[in-house]
């Protein structure tokens, strides 16, 4: 199925090809999707909507997060992932555990590259737990969190050491789940999250330093 041209926006600001602070021009973007402007310039409406975008003037840029909106951010996400994975420990199948145990494992030969594939992976991790959780109303809460969590420049994998500790605490994570302890799922999770944010904002405050 043809994706359009929102959907196509949309991945390109996940993927970081446009950034916080970017101009999307309509006539350049309909020439690089290959599509008429009508459809762009509804998507990019729909898009500055969504606070996905902002104004700039006369001009549409992506939107960026201040301290208090990620802080905002960070308060919903650790809530709702803790329920995530406190269902996914009640609700998932032997088949999703199996999996989240393969990707837990298999992600650690990323250890020490490339952040961006390290954060790529971690989404996969997280969108595998919502997924578990067997809560379509939390599952597409979750997606809209995610996707303004694409408004952040940097991923918290390049704080160096991080992505050793962050897996460890997916191990955490997964063990819970596959011991059906909703509890611990719940706290591991949002353990996961308290210290991710925790760490961004040591980014922010360059106390950090970057791979």
């Amino acid at each position: 199925m043809q994706k359009d041209a929102y959907t196509l926006i949309l991945e390109a600001i996940e993927a970081g090809t446009y950034k916080p602070g970017d101009r999307l021009v309509e006539s350049e973007l309909a020439e690089r999707l290959g599509v008429s402007r009508t459809p762009v310039r509804e998507a990019l409406q729909r898009l500055e909507t969504q606070a996905m975008l902002t104004r700039d003037g006369r001009s549409l840029i992506v939107a960026s997060l201040d301290h208090n909106q990620l802080a905002e951010l960070y308060a919903v996400r650790t809530e709702l992932e803790g329920l995530a994975a406190r269902l996914a420990a009640r609700h998932a199948t032997e088949e999703e555990i199996r999996v989240l145990q393969s990707m837990a494992a298999e992600d650690r030969v990323l250890l020490g590259g490339d952040p961006s594939a390290l954060s790529r992976a971690n989404k996969r991790f997280h969108k595998q737990i919502h997924l578990a959780s067997h809560n379509r109303f939390l599952v597409q809460q979750l997606d809209l969190v995610h996707r303004s969590m694409a408004l952040m420049a940097k991923t918290s994998f390049a704080a160096e050491g991080r992505d050793e500790v962050a897996l460890a605490e997916h191990g955490t994570i997964v063990a819970a789940i596959a011991a059906r302890d909703g509890d611990a799922a719940y706290q591991a999770l949002k353990t996961h999250i308290s210290r991710a944010f925790e760490t961004r904002l040591r980014i922010e405050a360059g106390e950090l330093r970057l791979r």
